[in-house]
């Protein structure tokens, strides 16, 4: 018989392995994400990660489709992509039920998308994403509203105004530019997105004039976006936003924002920690995707903050919580015969929403305890035949040392007590 090849115990490249103390700071982010949400009045909604492939090449290109996405054909002969984003997953949802939903609608999701592209810091081919959006708002206040949840989520993870910035700029500003310098329409989008990546790019302006192939241009698009400091409706913005006690605002006109479906504000959440000048989160409105539908385009903004971006500025700004396992108290077991009076008492205290392991490795008492600490459980109570027969057992706190001997209903308001 062949001899069988281990398999590797590495993960698929570009996704991540939660292990139970990274699921905690993920869990952590997404309960203060969700919270903040709420706050503001947004239900929260899901879909499948399977979608068919042309609501993809519709928005974008068939190059982006077949380039950066995971998409394949099913057995039945369909062509299905793994989301790369959420948007036009909650575009299609709005457009099938647009005559029911009452508007305005807030609406959010904390989902995991797919990438084909090469992993690099803050980029993975699988992260998870919140979305919020409002739908049928068009003022001025709705998109105060969208920053003020970006801002509102970043304070709520201890994160202080110094720590961030909130970069907005106006897609309109771009627009009028692109007229005015003569960008032809069918140049725009593609403009756009280098425009997006202009920090990244070592001659912005040799790309920019071998995209639109006129040198003259070129320098005057430039010239126009930097000669812009800011516009009536952004320091209407501005004003909106120090109304809500928010005063970390700049205007910025070279946030673009990569997506075409943009039409109005749009904004990032810049990071300015030396290590890690880069965006957060960022969104902005777009009234016109919804018509791809066939329906009548209705006014949204939104945004999205990624679960990779978000944990590295709570490690650099040293923001991380401190782990603590969900397991509150273990019990260890003395001698064989104490075992069932420990599943007993186990499932008496679970009635009473304490969290309980009991530790069947028939390993020492000392082994047990120290396993235990190693997990970060903070108590342990030892039973044998002793604690069996009086009823009575000794809570130990792990951290303090501290012993107190209770009965058994006395445990669990101990516990809580002590847990604060």
């Amino acid at each position: 018989m062949a001899k069988r090849e281990k398999l590797s115990t590495e993960s698929y490249k570009g996704v991540r392995d939660f292990y139970p103390e990274d699921q905690f700071v993920q869990r952590y982010m997404f309960e203060h994400m969700e919270r903040v949400c709420e706050l503001f009045g947004y239900e929260e909604y899901n879909a499948s990660v399977l979608e068919p492939a042309e609501l993809y090449r519709l928005k974008t290109s068939d190059e982006i489709v077949n380039e950066q996405t995971y998409t394949f054909t099913d057995r039945g002969e369909r062509e299905v992509t793994l989301r790369p984003e959420m948007t036009p997953t909650f575009a299609r949802m709005i457009a099938a039920k647009q005559r029911d939903i009452p508007l305005p609608a807030r609406w959010y999701t904390i989902a995991n998308m797919f990438r084909y592209e090469r992993p690099q810091r803050g980029r993975l081919r699988e992260h998870w994403q919140l979305n919020a959006d409002i739908v049928g708002a068009s003022g001025i206040e709705a998109d105060a509203e969208i920053i003020a949840i970006a801002y509102s989520i970043m304070r709520s993870l201890g994160a202080e105004e110094r720590d961030f910035e909130i970069r907005v700029s106006d897609r309109r500003i771009l627009d009028s530019i692109y007229k005015s310098v003569g960008i032809a329409e069918e140049y725009a989008a593609n403009v756009t997105r280098l425009l997006d990546r202009r920090a990244k790019i070592d001659d912005f302006e040799k790309e920019l004039t071998k995209l639109i192939a006129h040198e003259e241009k070129s320098v005057k698009l430039i010239e126009e976006i930097e000669k812009i400091t800011s516009t009536a409706y952004l320091e209407d913005l501005r004003k909106e936003l120090e109304h809500m006690g928010i005063r970390n605002m700049v205007v910025d006109t070279k946030i673009t924002r990569g997506f075409d479906y943009y039409t109005g504000m749009v904004f990032e959440v810049y990071d300015l920690h030396e290590d890690n000048r880069r965006s957060v989160a960022g969104g902005g409105r777009y009234d016109n995707l919804l018509s791809l539908f066939g329906g009548e385009p209705i006014p949204t903004v939104g945004f999205a903050m990624g679960d990779a971006t978000a944990r590295e500025f709570l490690e650099l700004h040293n923001l991380m919580p401190t782990y603590a396992p969900a397991t509150e108290l273990m019990l260890c077991i003395v001698e064989p015969e104490a075992t069932s009076h420990a599943m007993r008492l186990a499932q008496d205290l679970r009635r009473e929403d304490v969290t309980v392991a009991v530790n069947f490795s028939g390993k020492r008492i000392g082994d047990q305890i120290r396993q235990a600490d190693k997990m970060k459980v903070p108590f342990v109570i030892a039973i044998g035949a002793k604690e069996r027969d009086s009823g009575r057992y000794t809570v130990k706190n792990l951290a303090s040392g501290q012993e107190i001997t209770l009965p058994a209903d006395r445990i669990a308001e101990h516990l809580f007590s002590s847990l604060g």
